[in-house]
C-alpha cells in the first residue's frame, strides 16, 4: 500500500516537474494563495463550532446546576415541613390520644390545612397518628383518596430510615376511585418529644408537574430536553417526547456520569447529543439536559456555506492574477535560460541586458555578476594548486626534522659515554626515548603499557633534573596493561600535575596513577598531592573541557587528550578533574574496556 501511494505521489511530482514554468507558477501561485485561505477557514470554521460548543456547553451545565439547585430548595422546604409536628403540642398530644374526637379532627385538619397551601403543587398532606389513623388535606379538584393501600409501605420506609426524612421517586398514587398521578413524596417519623417513641407518620404528596415549571427555562435557553433521575436510578420527570424518547437509553447516559457536574457526547438513532448534567448533593438526583447537535451547529453551517463561497471566488482572482504574473515573469527568465546553456557549455563571455529593476532585472545583474566571479575563481583555483604544492613540499621536509634530531641526540650521547660524562648520556638517551616514541610508533593506538612506560622515561628526566623531588607510583593491574589506547595520552596529564601542582609545592611531591572498571569501562586516575587548586578555577576547567573551548589559562595538555579521547573513542568519554586547595589533584579517565 505504501509503495502503491509513493508510486502515485511520484508520479505526479514528475508531471508537475515536467510541466512549463509559466503554467508551474500558476499553480504554486493558486496553491500558495488557496492553502493559507482554505487553512484559515478550516481554523476559524473549527474555531466557531469549538466556540458555539463551549458555550453551548457552559450555558447547559449553569441551567442544569440552576434547576438543581431549585429542586433541592424545594425538597429542603419540605422536610423542614416534615418537622413541624415537633414543635406543635397540640399535634403531638393528639397523635398518642386513641379516641378520634371533634377536636382532634378540628386541631389535625387545620393544621394539615395549613402545611398543604404552603406549596401550591403539594396535591395531599397525609398524617398518621400511632393507631394508623390517617388524616389528610386534599387538593380541591381531588374527591377521595386511598392512604390505606399506601400504609404498609410508609410504615416500613420510615421504619428504615428512623427519625430522617424520606424522598420518595416518582410513583403512581390512586385517587377518585379509579384515576391515577404521577407524585413525588415526602414522609418522615414523628416522635414524641417527651418519651422519643414514633407516635407517628407525616406525608407530603408533591404534583410531578413541579418540575415542569422548574426544567422550562432550561428547555427554552438550551434547546434542548431535560431528564430528572433519582438516586435510585428511576426517571422522575421526562420534559416532552423528544426527552421520552431517550428514556429508555437513560441508564446508558447514567453510566457517563463520573463526576457531581460535567458534561459529554452521544449518539441515538443516528443523532448526536449533547449532554450536561448535575448531580445533587443534597437528593443524589440526576438533572440532565439533552441537546441535539444539530441545533447548536445550525448557524456555523450558515456561515462556514458562505466562507466557502467566498474562499472559491478569492482563489478564481487568485487564478487569474497568477496567469498574468507567471507570463510576465517567464519571458524574460526564458532568454536567461538560454544563456545560461551557453555558460553551461564553458562559453563565459556572456551578458544579459537587464531592463527593469525588479526582481528579474537584479537575478540578470547577479547572473553578470556570476560569470565575472567564476572567472576569478577559476583564476584563484589556478593560483591554490600552485600554492598547494608548495604546501606539500614543505610539509615532506617537516617530517624529515624530528628524525634529524633523533639522530643529533644519538650523536650526542654516544660522544658523552666515549667522555665518561654519564649524566649527559643519560640525559639524551632519555630525550632520545621521548622522541623516539613520537616517531617510530607512528600508529594511533598503543597499549597501556607503552603509554606507563613513556611516562616512567618522563619522570627519569625529571629526576636528572629535579633529584629527589618527585615520586611516580603506578598502580594499574596487569589485567590492564594490554588495553589499547591512543598514544600520548598519560604524558601531557602527567606533565601538567608535575608543573601546575608538585613543581609549586614546598617539598618532595608524589604522583599516583591507578586504574580500575567502572560501569563496563577502564576508568584511570592521575592524582597528585600538589597544590590543587579553588573551585572556581577547577569549574573552569571542566567546563572549558565539556564544552570544547579554548584558552590560555589552563594550556593545551588537558584540552589536546580530551580533544583526542572524544574524537577517537565518542562524547562519553573524556576528562574530569576533581581537585581541592593544599590537597592534591585527580584527573579521571575512561576509556573503553575491551577485555
Amino acid at each position: 500500500m505504501f509503495s502503491y501511494i509513493r508510486g502515485i505521489l511520484h508520479k505526479m511530482w514528475l508531471f508537475l516537474a515536467n510541466l512549463p514554468m509559466e503554467r508551474k507558477l500558476i499553480i504554486i501561485f493558486v496553491f500558495l494563495i488557496s492553502m493559507p485561505i482554505t487553512y484559515v477557514s478550516y481554523l476559524s470554521s473549527r474555531s466557531m463550532v469549538n466556540s458555539n460548543l463551549k458555550n453551548a456547553t457552559e450555558s447547559a451545565i449553569q441551567m442544569t446546576s440552576n434547576a438543581s439547585d431549585t429542586i433541592d430548595r424545594y425538597i429542603a422546604d419540605l422536610k423542614r415541613y416534615t418537622a413541624l409536628p415537633l414543635y406543635n403540642t397540640d399535634v403531638q398530644r393528639y397523635l398518642e390520644q386513641k379516641n378520634n374526637d371533634w377536636d382532634k379532627n378540628v386541631s389535625m385538619s387545620m393544621f394539615l390545612s395549613y402545611l398543604s397551601h404552603t406549596k401550591e403543587e403539594i396535591l395531599a398532606v397525609y398524617l398518621v397518628d400511632k393507631y394508623d389513623y390517617i388524616f389528610n388535606d386534599k387538593d380541591p379538584r381531588i374527591n377521595e383518596l386511598f392512604p390505606e393501600d399506601r400504609l404498609t409501605r410508609w410504615k416500613l420506609l420510615t421504619e428504615e430510615a428512623g427519625v430522617a426524612p424520606i424522598i420518595l421517586g416518582k410513583h403512581l398514587i390512586r385517587y377518585n376511585s379509579y384515576e391515577h398521578r404521577e407524585v413525588i413524596s415526602v414522609l418522615r417519623t414523628i416522635s414524641s418529644v417527651s418519651t422519643l417513641k414514633h407516635i407517628g407518620i407525616l406525608v407530603f404528596d408533591v404534583d410531578i408537574s413541579l418540575f415542569k415549571g422548574i426544567i422550562g427555562p432550561v428547555n427554552a435557553v438550551t434547546q434542548g430536553n431535560t431528564l430528572i433521575v433519582d438516586d435510585k436510578g428511576e426517571v422522575v420527570y421526562a420534559g416532552d417526547e423528544t426527552a421520552n424518547n431517550l428514556v429508555p437509553k437513560y441508564k446508558i447516559l447514567l453510566n457517563k456520569i463520573d463526576q457531581p457536574e460535567g458534561h459529554f457526547q452521544i449518539t441515538s438513532e443516528g443523532e448526536s447529543y449533547l449532554v450536561a448534567y448535575t448531580v445533587s448533593e443534597q437528593t443524589g438526583w440526576t438533572t440532565m439536559v439533552t441537546i441535539p447537535l444539530v441545533r447548536i451547529l445550525s448557524p456555523v453551517e450558515k456561515n462556514r456555506n458562505t466562507l466557502m463561497f467566498t474562499t472559491l471566488l478569492i482563489i478564481a482572482f487568485a487564478l487569474c492574477v497568477a496567469t498574468i504574473i507567471s507570463y510576465a515573469l517567464t519571458k524574460p527568465l526564458k532568454s536567461m535560460v538560454r544563456l545560461m546553456k551557453q555558460v553551461k557549455y564553458g562559453n563565459l563571455d556572456v551578458w544579459i541586458q537587464p531592463k527593469y529593476n525588479d526582481e528579474i532585472g537584479m537575478l540578470g545583474i547577479h547572473f553578470n555578476r556570476m560569470i565575472i566571479r567564476m572567472k576569478e575563481l577559476l583564476q584563484e583555483v589556478s593560483i591554490t594548486e600552485k600554492r598547494k604544492q608548495k604546501a606539500d613540499m614543505r610539509a615532506l621536509q617537516n617530517q624529515i626534522n624530528p628524525h634529524f634530531i633523533y639522530n643529533t641526540l644519538e650523536s650526542i650521547r654516544m660522544l658523552a659515554e666515549s667522555n665518561d660524562d654519564p649524566r649527559v648520556a643519560e640525559l639524551t638517551y632519555l630525550l632520545g626515548l621521548q622522541m623516539h616514541y613520537g616517531i617510530v610508533r607512528s600508529e594511533e593506538s598503543v597499549t597501556i603499557r607503552h603509554e606507563l612506560d613513556h611516562v616512567r622515561n618522563y619522570f627519569n628526566l625529571l629526576e636528572i633534573r629535579f633529584p629527589d623531588k618527585f615520586q611516580l607510583i603506578i598502580e594499574v593491574p596487569e589485567a590492564f596493561l594490554q588495553l589499547p589506547i591512543i598514544k600520548l595520552v598519560f604524558q601531557p596529564i602527567v606533565e601538567n600535575a608535575v608543573f601546575h601542582g608538585l613543581d609549586q609545592k614546598m617539598g618532595p611531591g608524589t604522583l599516583t596513577i591507578s586504574a580500575w572498571r567502572e560501569n563496563g569501562k577502564a576508568v584511570f586516575c592521575v592524582e597528585d598531592d600538589g597544590v590543587g587548586m579553588d573551585k572556581i578555577i577547577l569549574d573552569s576547567l571542566n567546563n572549558s573541557l565539556m564544552n570544547a573551548a579554548s584558552g590560555e589559562m589552563f594550556g593545551i595538555g588537558l584540552r589536546n587528550v580530551n580533544e583526542r579521547i572524544r574524537l577517537h573513542y565518542g562524547s562519553l568519554f573524556k576528562l574530569h578533574v576533581e581537585s581541592e586547595p593544599g590537597k592534591g589533584t585527580r584527573v579521571i579517565l575512561h576509556i573503553k574496556d575491551s577485555s
